[in-house]
């Protein structure tokens, strides 16, 4: 199954997920500072933006080759504060966007950006937040990622099984444990996943 088709699964998968969550739900807490509206609104933008990037020009010259050197790159920019505040903003706008009946706006989102992956040249590469450029195969890795993550976030929040696709798990999975060993630590998560010893403490790989 290609990165097309398990980004689309885990779409789907998230609006499942979306259909469920209840009046009652929307100011719970989330993650962070986000309510579950704000992690839901961070969560429907892994569509969002695959229509709002492909409506572009295509990119020229690829600068991250890879999900995993993608990561990279948003990591180092994230490390600014005034650009992890602007994640969290975008997020509550997100959430305010997603409005009293959020499943059809993000089903519609959905058909377009489905509409326009139909219709690209192979080899397409895109540009996307930071000017960053990549192969859209790869930026769909991490749309997956993300969809997958966070419909986990939503279904710890909110108490609704995530429900996801085994393709987009094993997917998120594999690109977690690329990241691990691009940031040097392959054989502490081996020996964790093996049993043999605990992560350190607050352990992450985004």
């Amino acid at each position: 199954m290609d990165n097309t088709e398990t980004f689309l699964r885990s779409a789907d998968s998230f609006l499942t997920l979306l259909g469920q969550i209840q009046p009652e739900h929307w100011e719970l807490p989330g993650i962070g500072d986000w309510s579950v509206r704000s992690l839901a609104g961070h969560t429907a933008r892994s569509i969002i933006t695959v229509e709002k990037y492909l409506s572009l020009a295509p990119a020229g010259e690829v600068t991250v080759p890879t999900a995993e050197a993608y990561y990279s790159a948003i990591t180092a920019m994230s490390a600014d504060t005034a650009d992890a505040a602007a994640v969290e903003a975008r997020g509550v706008e997100a959430g305010k966007w997603l409005g009293s009946d959020p499943v059809p706006r993000v089903t519609e989102t959905l058909i377009r950006a489905w509409q326009l992956l139909d219709s690209q040249p192979p080899g397409r590469a895109i540009t996307v937040i930071g000017g960053l450029t990549l192969p859209l195969g790869e930026y769909l890795r991490t749309r997956v990622f993300e969809l997958v993550v966070h419909s986990i976030d939503l279904s710890r929040a909110t108490g609704i099984a995530a429900g996801l696709p085994t393709d987009a798990l094993e997917s998120a999975v594999t690109l977690a444990s690329g990241l691990t060993v691009a940031q040097g630590h392959g054989e502490d998560v081996l020996l964790a996943l093996t049993g043999r010893a605990p992560l350190p403490e607050g352990f992450s790989v985004v």
